[in-house]
């Protein structure tokens, strides 16, 4: 396999805790794993050499939470909030309606067009969701669409469709749809929230879910305060996500688990809620995942820089922080931050995701906010950019 050393690195942001953050580094790709780190001068000789002249260089993105199989928009929606409208959890009944009537042709072509769009933008690994179909034959052909994600999530229980009884709906998640769906997906998530699946529901869900060998994740405390933050903690879930609305028992509670507690502040800012109290997380000992919930309702943005941005200067969270969650962060909030193939971490043996900034360090994220700054993109060793 080609070899390629990444050299001239002023600033090398490793998340490995031995490595820590290097200066005048470089790195060798091996096929789509790091095969070697350390200073610029004791680089061995690759097949190509890349010179990046300065610039500051960090693992790729891990978005840990999209909904990209989906059809149609909704501007209208947002407009209307920016008028003044509450969001509310309903709205996603709009894209269930466009995304059934889509083809799968459609489906992959607009999923492609988001994770080559995320890419571009540093975006090495993302998650994504069924969800907006809500029928057995809907929701597996959305995770057969979803399969070219790095991690495909079962969103059944996302909403209650119009006219349907919720228990009776919760019934065929848990059963014909769950079996129907399970081989192709890795992860089972629920919306617990007000209007969609009360916390009896939900639990419901996540111990199908759990029997049939999946791994959990919980959307939680969007809208108000409830039980999702206690309920992701109970059942082991990797992640409970949004965590807008905490009290001082929820951020206990996950700063005593293995649960992420995923922030999206890009939906919040959207939906005009408050942003999550990550400081009060961070400060407890919690671990803090950022993702960009890129969906079409409540969050249309792919862009990890923006979500990164948005954390240091309005969340209080340091320049390191905020990186940390949006990589390490993410990787852990997917299971995948450690052994062979690891992601949101470039030591030796990582998958081969690399990002390079057109700046001399990842404080320019937040210095020069809004500013495009990827420079370059390997993902599995591959320059995507």
């Amino acid at each position: 396999m080609a070899t390629t050393v990444i050299t001239g690195i002023g600033e090398l942001t490793t998340n490995d805790d031995e490595l820590g953050t290097l200066t005048d580094a470089a790195l060798v790709l091996d096929g789509d794993r790091v095969a070697w780190v350390g200073s610029a001068s004791d680089a061995p000789d690759a097949d190509e050499r890349v010179d990046v002249d300065g610039r500051a260089v960090l693992p790729g993105w891990v978005d840990s939470h999209s909904h990209l199989v989906f059809a149609g928009d909704r501007t209208s929606e947002f407009a209307a909030r920016m008028d003044g409208k509450p969001y509310q959890a309903g709205g996603i009944a709009v894209t269930v309606g466009a995304t059934r009537a889509a083809t799968d042709e459609e489906l992959a072509a607009n999923l492609r067009a988001h994770l080559d769009e995320a890419a571009a933008q540093g975006t090495t690994c993302m998650e994504t969701k069924t969800g907006y179909g809500l029928t057995v034959a809907d929701e597996l052909r959305s995770a057969k669409v979803a399969a070219e994600a790095d991690e495909v999530t079962f969103l059944g229980a996302h909403l209650v469709p119009p006219g349907e009884d919720a228990d009776s709906y919760v019934d065929l998640v848990c059963g014909e749809m769950l079996d129907a769906v399970a081989p192709h997906v890795g992860w089972c998530d629920v919306f617990c929230e007000h209007g969609a699946f009360d916390e009896a529901q939900s639990r419901r869900v996540l111990e199908a879910a759990k029997a049939r060998g999946l791994g959990l994740r919980v959307h939680g405390n969007q809208l108000q305060q409830g039980p999702g933050v206690k309920l992701a903690v109970e059942v082991g879930a990797a992640s409970v996500d949004h965590c807008t609305y905490l009290n001082e028992s929820d951020v206990d509670a996950l700063a005593g688990s293995d649960t992420v507690a995923t922030l999206l502040p890009a939906c919040d800012l959207s939906t005009r809620q408050p942003l999550p109290d990550a400081r009060a997380l961070l400060d407890a000992g919690a671990t803090v995942a950022l993702a960009a919930n890129c969906n079409p309702g409540s969050s249309y943005t792919s862009s990890m820089a923006f979500c990164v941005t948005t954390a240091v200067l309005q969340m209080r969270m340091t320049i390191d922080e905020a990186i940390r969650a949006a990589t390490l962060g993410g990787a852990k909030a997917l299971r995948r931050n450690t052994g062979e193939g690891a992601v949101g971490v470039l030591r030796e043996g990582a998958r081969a995701d690399v990002h390079v900034l057109n700046a001399p360090s990842t404080t320019w994220l937040a210095y020069r906010p809004g500013v495009p700054l990827t420079q370059a993109v390997w993902r599995k060793g591959n320059r995507v950019r």
